[in-house]
């Protein structure tokens, strides 16, 4: 069926993203996966041409544009050419609200030109040793001296942990308050007593620098609070997190297609028992049932991109999405690997790579089980 999601804009944005991506990433990816971690170099020329905070204030050097299909153009050229170590989508689709619509204007003054140029890499520091999925459940704490909060605790698994300048770190200001005792700091490179542990050994994505952050006494100003107040950053997690949870579903929809489009080229190619593999029903019967589920689950990721730029999407529409697509791209991806044979777990391969990388998705973000509970609590169960 005809996509029909994009206009004539995103369509030439696209051709300039696409060149971007042949140009400054593919010839060096491989090389950035041995590193563990992409230049800055990269962000800046990024950001250059327009790639970074669409909804940034024009005043502030961004587009002053709304529009969440812009995002979704960059995720689908990032993923078509596996270059899962560019932190673009969480600088972009997780951090920009966060910036722009938390930020009061001498913040926005400080941080959003950097943010949108890329000179100011992003991150955000939510999951810690002993709380994942239960953002309640952080220990990290900022007790508030005069016109500093002291911070100390530690988070984990952070993207962009190495690189960034700028990380929103949940905190406990009120540790008897619960929910209402969160609140969210903006930490910045440099700060006494910040320091970056090692860019931790992942399964996959291993251009992507992902870190562990240690607090001790850091010292972060009063004017650093983000959303004017104490005890709202929870909410304002939850507020944010629908449209964290799309980014992860465009992505693995783009990913399901990139691997089932390379995997029925090389069976078109590739010959067993006198003939090529797409020529087995057996191949035929499982490529049209993945096919059939890609393009199914791709329908309704641009029907939730909609939504978003209407302010019509949900946490359930967005916990569908997530746990739907995320599951159906490891799905597709190992089902592409065994109709490449030995092949398929040759890393010279893309297939093989897309296998290593894939399987966080249905971990980060929200694990499965929790877009399930999500979904299943909205029945009043």
């Amino acid at each position: 069926m005809r996509r029909d999601l994009f206009d004539e804009e995103h369509d030439l944005f696209r051709e300039t993203v696409r060149e971007f991506m042949a140009r400054e990433v593919v010839p060096h990816h491989a090389q950035w996966e041995k590193d563990g971690i992409v230049p800055r170099e990269v962000w800046k020329k990024a950001g250059e041409l327009g790639m970074f905070g669409f909804s940034v204030p024009e005043e502030y050097g961004g587009s002053g544009i709304t529009d969440f299909r812009y995002n979704t153009v960059i995720v689908e050229e990032i993923i078509r050419v596996g270059a899962s170590g560019l932190g673009f989508g969480l600088h972009n689709d997780i951090m920009a609200p966060y910036m722009v619509d938390l930020t009061n204007d001498e913040q926005k003054q400080r941080w959003l030109p950097g943010f949108a140029s890329g000179e100011l890499i992003t991150a955000i520091g939510m999951t810690e040793p002993g709380a994942g999925s239960d953002l309640q459940g952080i220990r990290t704490t900022a007790v508030r001296e005069g016109d500093h909060y002291v911070v100390n605790g530690q988070k984990t698994f952070i993207t962009n942990g190495i690189n960034s300048d700028l990380i929103v770190v949940v905190t406990k200001t009120d540790p008897s308050a619960g929910a209402r005792g969160t609140s969210l700091l903006v930490v910045e490179r440099g700060m006494e007593g910040f320091t970056r542990g090692r860019n931790l050994e992942k399964v996959g994505m291993h251009a992507q620098d992902t870190a562990e952050l240690f607090f001790e006494n850091v010292r972060v100003p009063v004017a650093n609070l983000l959303g004017g107040e104490e005890g709202q950053g929870f909410f304002q997690l939850m507020n944010n997190l629908p449209q964290e949870r799309l980014s992860i579903a465009v992505a693995a929809v783009a990913a399901a297609e990139t691997v089932l489009e390379e995997t029925i080229e090389y069976c078109r190619s590739r010959t067993a028992f006198g003939r090529n593999i797409g020529k087995f029903q057996n191949t035929r019967f499982l490529v049209a049932e993945l096919a059939t589920e890609v393009e199914i689950a791709r329908h309704y990721v641009d029907k939730c991109v909609r939504a978003l730029n209407a302010k019509e999407l949900t946490a359930v529409d967005a916990a569908k999405a997530k746990w739907w697509t995320t599951e159906l791209q490891n799905k597709v991806v190992d089902r592409c690997v065994q109709l490449h044979g030995g092949y398929g777990y040759m890393l010279e391969y893309p297939v093989a790579k897309a296998w290593l990388d894939s399987r966080v998705q249905t971990i980060y973000g929200g694990t499965t089980e929790i877009m399930k509970e999500i979904i299943g609590r909205s029945f009043g169960f």
